[in-house]
């Protein structure tokens, strides 16, 4: 059965850390297809002004087309309404599975994600369709199994993390070095950093420049926001 991995966020933009992300998920779990799954509309996003899908599927396209492992599912780009997770894992499931057994799909998260995971629309739904693989990040607690017990009591197994491996940067820091018109390059692939100057895609936006260094609770919990 095909083992797949399933990172998804606004990728806005994408950028190393995710790719690094994929690949270590890759290569501990074992997989055979990481997805890189563009949200249209997050749904801790929906008052905010976010980068056309299209826009930012290019992006994703752009970075991860040198990567056999690597692809990329419009699921949520072409499904109208809010991206919800478990819509999404409901939809792959269906288009992976196998010989009428279901998909085996792994969730990409990082522990920002996983910290407000009881949080989401029906997260036992979601760990029915998929185990939960999770990035922990230096200064964020890492939830023990006391907490998994607390908020997912008979689904603790489904649980795991990626051990020594952390994300160096998060997209918002990024954005606000684009609109000061600072280039990206060596923090995304260099196909990425040259559409993004050559498209100005973050500039003449002073909403987006921090006047502060970023600090944990800055860093949304989308994954790859």
């Amino acid at each position: 059965m095909t083992k797949i991995g399933v990172l998804g966020g606004t990728f806005d933009p994408i950028h190393d850390g995710h790719l690094a992300l994929g690949q270590a998920a890759h290569d501990m779990l074992k997989l055979d297809v990481v997805l890189f799954v563009p949200a249209a509309r997050p749904p801790h996003k929906v008052g905010d002004r976010v980068t056309d899908p299209e826009v930012r599927c290019h992006m994703v396209q752009l970075a991860i087309a040198e990567n056999p492992a690597f692809q990329m599912s419009r699921v949520e780009v072409d499904r109208p309404g809010l991206s919800f997770t478990i819509d999404t894992l409901r939809t792959l499931n269906t288009q992976y599975a196998e010989h009428g057994s279901p998909a085996d799909l792994t969730l990409i998260l990082s522990v920002e994600s996983l910290l407000g995971f009881h949080e989401w629309e029906d997260p036992i739904g979601i760990l029915k369709l998929a185990r939960v693989v999770a990035l922990p990040r230096p200064g964020t607690p890492t939830p023990d199994r006391a907490w998994l017990t607390r908020h997912f009591s008979g689904h603790e197994d489904r649980f795991n993390y990626l051990d020594g491996f952390h994300l160096s940067h998060a997209s918002r820091e990024l954005r606000a070095l684009a609109a000061r018109g600072r280039s990206l390059r060596y923090l995304v692939p260099d196909t990425v950093a040259d559409y993004i100057q050559r498209e100005a895609l973050y500039q003449g936006r002073p909403e987006l420049i921090l006047e502060r260094p970023v600090e944990i609770e800055d860093v949304p919990v989308d994954p790859a926001t």
